[in-house]
């Protein structure tokens, strides 16, 4: 499709939206606006990160604009924050990829052939910063963005790079999108295998922070990509609310708990339900016990499955300090070894529990007593 005739959003690319000091250094450097920026641009939503293609070589202009950046060598990019915004600069660029889920092989190549590169159609637009202002849309993408659908630009797609099938499900949540027919069938037979562990992780972790995350992974699920199942599902729910309230906002990393929720082995999920099913009953000493030196990610998949008291735990109990330690017991006549830390513990537990305030004497008493009493069995 050849060019579109001047879209009224595009304007803001030059004026609002790309640094001025970029587009002073482009000069006439052929370059464009390409990518998610352009999408977002023409459906009105707010555009932080920005992905420039340079048709030319990047260093000039990195030089030129006196910015630190941080290049990679391999894929003729650059990173740099400029003007208040994130920008990745890369070279036009065409990619072949020599088995499926291998990292590509790259050469510099036209706008049309850097489009061709790109996942679905409606990241597959350009807007030219020099020159005039048009938008260069070959595979109809904003036709798609229209009819919030989302389509591969060819058959291939997901397996050069079985990941494509991840971001579309951020893409469809975050948007409002279905999968077009055949790109749903092509998704479906996406083989995650082929790419390496570190990759898939990298973007379950794009898709865990993002506002809506729970819907994504559902979405994975009902296409096939993970074996979540229902019951994971409702705990990663749970887990996501949890994340936004007290206590357990400020302890866990809300993209880091809902990828542990959704992918962790089942033995981690079967100690969060053995931590959840102790007795509240029980004095609290002996659910402290139990959650002592466990990680922040675990206690908070325990309080999904139902353990209410975890919340103080991780508020009160964990914080308990006494007024003792191993040197008092040992100028008390304990011999260092075992002793010591049976002493300790009772004197702790006592405290958890609520039977002595934060009294040396008292923590002593109580410490001296349990190893009498140990040193008797």
């Amino acid at each position: 499709m050849e060019p579109s005739s001047e879209h009224p959003a595009l304007q803001r690319a030059r004026s609002e939206i790309v640094p001025q000091a970029l587009l002073g250094a482009l000069a006439d450097r052929p370059a464009y606006l390409v990518g998610g920026a352009v999408r977002d641009l023409l459906i009105g939503l707010q555009v932080d990160d920005l992905d420039v293609a340079v048709d030319g070589e990047i260093e000039p202009l990195l030089e030129q604009l006196g910015a630190e950046a941080k290049e990679h060598e391999r894929f003729g990019t650059a990173s740099l924050e400029l003007g208040g915004h994130r920008i990745d600069l890369a070279r036009t660029r065409r990619e072949s990829y020599s088995a499926p889920g291998d990292l590509p092989e790259v050469a510099p190549a036209s706008i049309r052939a850097d489009l061709a590169r790109r996942d679905f159609t409606i990241n597959a637009m350009a807007v030219p910063l020099t020159g005039e202002a048009e938008l260069i849309d070959p595979y109809d993408g904003q036709i798609d963005l229209r009819n919030r659908v989302l389509r591969v630009i060819h058959p291939g797609s997901f397996s050069d790079d079985p990941t494509r099938a991840l971001r579309a499900a951020r893409y469809a949540t975050r948007l409002g999108m279905s999968l077009e027919t055949e790109t749903e069938r092509l998704l479906r037979a996406t083989d995650l295998g082929t790419v390496s562990s570190d990759r898939v992780a990298a973007e379950l972790r794009r898709i865990a922070e993002e506002p809506e995350a729970e819907a994504s992974f559902r979405l994975l699920d009902e296409w096939g990509l993970m074996e979540t199942g229902a019951e994971r599902l409702e705990l990663l729910a749970r887990v996501d609310a949890l994340c936004s309230s007290d206590p357990w906002r400020p302890l866990v990393d809300r993209a880091e708990a809902l990828v542990d929720a959704a992918t962790c082995p089942s033995t981690r999920l079967a100690q969060a339900a053995a931590l959840a099913a102790l007795d509240p009953a029980e004095p609290p000493s002996i659910r402290f016990r139990a959650a002592a030196g466990l990680d922040d990610g675990l206690l908070l998949l325990a309080r999904a499955h139902g353990a209410a008291w975890l919340d103080e735990h991780v508020q009160r109990w964990r914080r308990v300090r006494l007024a003792i330690d191993g040197n008092d017991l040992i100028a008390a006549g304990v011999e260092q070894g075992p002793a010591v830390g049976i002493g300790l513990e009772a004197a702790l537990a006592a405290r958890i529990d609520g039977q002595t305030a934060a009294d040396r004497e008292a923590e002593l008493g109580i410490a001296l007593a349990a190893i009498r009493k140990s040193e008797r069995i």
